[in-house]
C-alpha cells in the first residue's frame, strides 16, 4: 500500500485504516519518514487515536464516545445492586423513628392496604407508618433521585464536574418565593406555589438573559444563573431584616434550612408530577448528553440538535429542582456530591450514569433523613446534614481536580 505525501509535509491522502506512529510526546511528526504510516485493522485506528491524547478530559470525552455507541444488551449488575440498596433503604426507613415499628407490623400493614384486607392492626401504627412516615419517605426518595439526575445532566451539558442544580438560580428563586409568601401569611399549599413559580422565573430570566449575550452562550448562561442567584439571595436576606422576629423569621430561616419534617400527602401530589415529567424528559436526553459531552461542535457534527437538547435539559432540571425545593425547602449538594459516586460506580455512559445517579441519590437521602430524625431529641434540618457531608467533599473535589 502506498501513501502519496507532499515533501516537507503530512500525507495529504492517507487510507481510512493507516495511521501515523506518534513520537514521544504524543503526536505523529509533521515530517513522518514513510515507515512510520502503518496501516492498522479498523479496530484498531480508534485505539491509536487514542494514544495521541494525554490530557485527562479528553480521554474522559473519548470514553464517552466509545459508551455512546456500545449497545446495552442486558441491564448492568451495578443497577440491580443499587435498586437492592435503594429498596433495603426504603424498607427500613418506615421501621426507623420515635416510634419503631416492628418488621412484622410493617409487612403485615402494607400486605393489607396494598391487597384491601382487614385493618386488624392498631390505629396509631396505622398513623404512624400511612400518614406520617409514607409521605415522608417517599418524597425523600424522589427528592433523591430528582435532585441526582438534575445535577448528573448538569454536569454532562456543562461539561464540569463542579456544576450542581441551583447553578442557575432555581434554588435561591424559590427560597425566596417561599420567602414572600411566609412574610403575607400565605398558606401552607400557596407557600409552595409561590416556591415553585419563582425557582422557574429564576432560570427563565437567566435563559433570556443569555440569549442576549454576544460571548459564549453556556459561559453567558452560568453567569446570568449565578448573578440571578445573589440577587434572589439578597432580596431573600431583606426579607428576613424586615420579618418580625417573633414568628415570620423563625418561619423563614427553618425552612431554608430544608427539611422533610412537614410533608403531607398534598405535597406529594403537588411535586410528583412535574418531577415525573423533568425526569422523563432527562430520560430522552441521555445519549445525546453522552455525544454533548465531546463538544458542541462534534455533536452537531453526528446529527445532534445541540441547541433543542439543552433547552429540553435546562427545562427538565429545572422543573425538577423547583419542585423539590418548593416542597423540601433548600437542600444542597446532593445533586453535586451524588453524580460523582455514582460516577465512580456505574462509569461515564449516562444510559447507565442517569438511573444509577437516582437510585443512589434516593438511597443517599433516605439514608440523612433517617440520621436527622434520630440522632437527636429534636429533629436536625436534613439541609446541614447534606451540607456536613458535601462540603468536604467539594474540597476534596478541588483538591483532586488538575488541568490537562
Amino acid at each position: 500500500m502506498k501513501v502519496v505525501r507532499e515533501e516537507g509535509g503530512a500525507p495529504p491522502y492517507a487510507p481510512q485504516n493507516c495511521v501515523a506512529t506518534p513520537s514521544a510526546g504524543g503526536v505523529p511528526p509533521r515530517n513522518a519518514p514513510p515507515g512510520s504510516i502503518k496501516c492498522l485493522p479498523t479496530r484498531g485506528v480508534f485505539s491509536a487515536l487514542k494514544s495521541h491524547f494525554n490530557g485527562s478530559q479528553t480521554k474522559l470525552k473519548l470514553k464517552i464516545f466509545d459508551a455512546a455507541h456500545r449497545p446495552l444488551n442486558a441491564p448492568p449488575l451495578t443497577l440491580s445492586i443499587l435498586c437492592i440498596v435503594f429498596l433495603s433503604c426504603f424498607v427500613v426507613s418506615f421501621m426507623i423513628g420515635k416510634f419503631p415499628v416492628k418488621p412484622a407490623e410493617l409487612a403485615h400493614a402494607l400486605f393489607n392496604r396494598l391487597f384491601n384486607g382487614a385493618q386488624d392492626w392498631s390505629a396509631q401504627v396505622d398513623a404512624v407508618i400511612f400518614n406520617i412516615r409514607l409521605p415522608r419517605v417517599v418524597a425523600a426518595a424522589m427528592i433523591g433521585a430528582g435532585l441526582s439526575a438534575a445535577g448528573v445532566c448538569y454536569q454532562s451539558l456543562f461539561i464540569n464536574p463542579l456544576v450542581s442544580p441551583d447553578i442557575l438560580g432555581s434554588s435561591a428563586g424559590a427560597g425566596f418565593g417561599a420567602a414572600l409568601a411566609i412574610m403575607t401569611g400565605a398558606p401552607y399549599l400557596l407557600i409552595s406555589v409561590s416556591a415553585f413559580s419563582f425557582g422557574l422565573s429564576a432560570v427563565i430570566a437567566a435563559v433570556l438573559i443569555a440569549s442576549t449575550a454576544r460571548s459564549n452562550p453556556t459561559l453567558a448562561l452560568v453567569l446570568a444563573g449565578i448573578m440571578l442567584g445573589s440577587l434572589f439571595s439578597s432580596a431573600t436576606a431583606f426579607l428576613k431584616l424586615i420579618a418580625d422576629q417573633t414568628n415570620v423569621l423563625p418561619a423563614i430561616t427553618y425552612w431554608l434550612m430544608g427539611s422533610l419534617a412537614g410533608i403531607r400527602t398534598t405535597d406529594l401530589s403537588l411535586a410528583a408530577p412535574p418531577v415525573m415529567l423533568g425526569l422523563l424528559i432527562l430520560f430522552f436526553c441521555r445519549v445525546p448528553l453522552n455525544l454533548m459531552t465531546m463538544g458542541e461542535d462534534e455533536a452537531r457534527s453526528m446529527g445532534i440538535n445541540t441547541r433543542l437538547i439543552r433547552v429540553a435539559v435546562i427545562a427538565g432540571a429545572t422543573i425538577i429542582s423547583a419542585a423539590c425545593v418548593s416542597i423540601s425547602g433548600m437542600i444542597g449538594w446532593v445533586g453535586l456530591v451524588i453524580p460523582h459516586f455514582a460516577r465512580m460506580i456505574a462509569g461515564p455512559d449516562n444510559r447507565v450514569l442517569l438511573p444509577a445517579s437516582m437510585l443512589l441519590g434516593a438511597s443517599y437521602l433516605l439514608v440523612v433523613d433517617n440520621v436527622a430524625r434520630t440522632i437527636s431529641t429534636s429533629e436536625i434540618p436534613i439541609g446541614i446534614l447534606t451540607s456536613f457531608i458535601g462540603a468536604p467533599f467539594f474540597v476534596y473535589l478541588i483538591l483532586r481536580t488538575r488541568t490537562p
